[in-house]
């Protein structure tokens, strides 16, 4: 998931962890443009007697007693402009306490770990971690990555205006489709629309699909085998670096 040059650093750090996102990814503008999903054919969605109270609510109660996962990853972008649609696995493991790491294993492996306000991407085949405070990037980074994780049904609708889409049959499960779009001229300047699949048995999101502003760009985050507060220790989120590796902390 350009303008001005200081929206472009600010908007740099939101799409680190996009892809975190989710790396060594650029700016979530134009640039970002380049680095998004194609869709495949969607099925039908079913109507639904759901509300967006209800909906929310019950995402507001598996957020209660949300405090990890771990889900296999996939990020699907697709390109309009070139038709391009590339894709990418791995692994992610987020905590309550604002912990998240993501290990891209295929294509191309890097690692993204978040402690806080602190964001490194790490690069094996060049051997470099990029280091980025998030400072007053955080919330806004926060409301992308962290998207139904424990997210509580008021903030989604402080950020967000929430229509139900419908239902749809995804990974054998039955989903709850919403459609939100941000409140923020500034952020909606940049994802005009989020797309999000939420299991109706565990109330947590199966997939996430955000469109980018003026063009026919999205990217998208699919997880699979999803597990619930599993025990995720410290040492996950710790910089295990190798010896040697650079360390960059581009402006």
């Amino acid at each position: 998931m350009r303008h001005t040059a200081s929206l472009c650093s600010r908007t740099r750090l939101g799409r680190g962890l996009f892809f975190l996102a989710l790396a060594g990814l650029g700016c979530l503008s134009r640039e970002t443009a380049m680095l998004f999903a194609e869709s495949r054919g969607e099925p039908p969605r079913a109507e639904t007697k759901w509300t967006i109270e209800g909906v929310l609510g019950m995402m507001d109660k598996a957020a209660q007693d949300f405090h990890t996962l771990t889900a296999d990853l996939e990020h699907v972008k697709y390109t309009a402009v070139v038709k391009d649609t590339s894709s990418e696995t791995g692994h992610i493991f987020v905590r309550r306490d604002e912990k998240m790491r993501i290990d891209i294993a295929k294509p191309d492996p890097r690692t993204i770990l978040r402690t806080g306000d602190n964001l490194f991407v790490f690069n094996p085949k060049i051997n470099r971690v990029e280091e980025y405070n998030l400072g007053k990037n955080r919330q806004m980074v926060d409301q992308y990555v962290l998207l139904g994780f424990g997210t509580k049904g008021e903030n989604i609708k402080k950020g967000y205006l929430v229509s139900v889409v419908g239902e749809e049959d995804l990974d054998n499960k039955r989903t709850m489709v919403l459609e939100l779009t941000p409140k923020s001229e500034e952020v909606r300047n940049q994802i005009s629309k989020i797309q999000m699949w939420v299991d109706e048995a565990s109330w947590l999101p199966v997939q996430q699909k955000f469109f980018e502003a003026g063009s026919g760009d999205y990217f998208l985050f699919h997880y699979t085998n999803e597990m619930k507060n599993l025990k995720v220790s410290d040492s996950q989120f710790k910089q295990d670096w190798p010896k040697g590796v650079t360390r960059v902390k581009p402006s």
